[in-house]
């Protein structure tokens, strides 16, 4: 028998809604050399997931075929994996590398790496160029435990510019969560805060950690190890002012990655940790 679910919404323009389990459908295990997969790509034309792995790990990116295999491993030659934390695609097919972990909020060295389409043809490739950043509200590195804002595992590529989601690891974790704003050029740039949200107060179950976009643009949906928040009927880039769902996925694990397969499909991806997780899952969006 299944317990009871209550979840209480005091956040005007925030909806809760419940989806069963049974609606996070099992699809695969990842292949046991990738143990802490944190962000996937999709290509729809081919049915392939890219993936890649955080700090500690090789600086590649890695081809998952549908049931799962490691079809391809592409080492970056001209990249360093300090800490990759997710990966995103433009409209054309060309990935990024989201090199912006940042646990204790001290670097000064975030960047994003393009990797061109044609490039996931090579064993080795070569990033085409990178977009170093910084966050101008950052004056302390690292700042004060309160306010430990700017580590950031979740991002996405839309209409020329990344929109970039932090994870808020500050001392009293109220689910704030920060919205910025990076062109997609080559060079050095300063990061625009272009909003803020929360998510709830409870950091094992709010904590953000990947983002992804609706191939249609109309939805934003974010991780979390047992939630997923989604955002719609936004103007422009302001995915925040828009309506602010809580999905729950009523299955806890360490999830770090997340993309859209469709406009109304998620592929969501977790860690293995303590012999659970290691798996790809597919989640339907109800309609509503």
């Amino acid at each position: 028998m299944k317990k009871p679910f209550l979840v209480i919404c005091s956040i005007v323009l925030l909806a809760c809604q419940k989806q069963s389990g049974s609606d996070l459908k099992e699809l695969y295990s990842l292949p046991k050399k990738l143990k802490e997969v944190s962000g996937i790509a999709y290509f729809p034309e081919t049915n392939t997931l890219y993936t890649l792995e955080d700090s500690g790990n090789k600086n590649a990116i890695y081809a998952i075929d549908s049931k799962g295999k490691l079809a391809k491993t592409i080492t970056i030659s001209n990249a360093t994996n300090v800490d990759w934390e997710d990966i995103t695609k433009d409209k054309s097919g060309n990935v990024y590398i989201g090199d912006f972990g940042n646990n204790n909020n001290e670097r000064r060295d975030l960047c994003i790496y393009k990797v061109a389409k044609n490039q996931l043809q090579n064993d080795l490739a070569k990033a085409e160029y990178k977009i170093s950043f910084s966050y101008p509200e950052q004056k302390e590195f690292p700042p004060k435990k309160k306010e430990m804002f700017y580590d950031v595992e979740g991002f996405f590529e839309r209409d020329g510019y990344f929109y970039l989601f932090t994870k808020n690891r500050s001392k009293g974790f109220d689910g704030t969560a920060f919205i910025y704003k990076i062109k997609n050029a080559a060079g050095t740039q300063k990061a625009v805060k272009i909003g803020e949200f929360k998510t709830c107060s409870n950091y094992n179950h709010c904590v953000l950690t990947s983002a992804t976009i609706s191939p249609d643009g109309k939805k934003v949906a974010l991780l979390s190890h047992d939630k997923v928040l989604l955002f719609k009927d936004f103007k422009g880039d302001l995915f925040h002012k828009g309506t602010q769902t809580e999905l729950n996925l009523n299955h806890f694990s360490q999830k770090e990655a997340i993309v859209f397969k469709d406009n109304n499909t998620l592929l969501i991806a977790d860690e293995k940790t303590n012999k659970i997780g290691g798996k790809v899952y597919e989640f339907k969006l109800l309609s509503h």
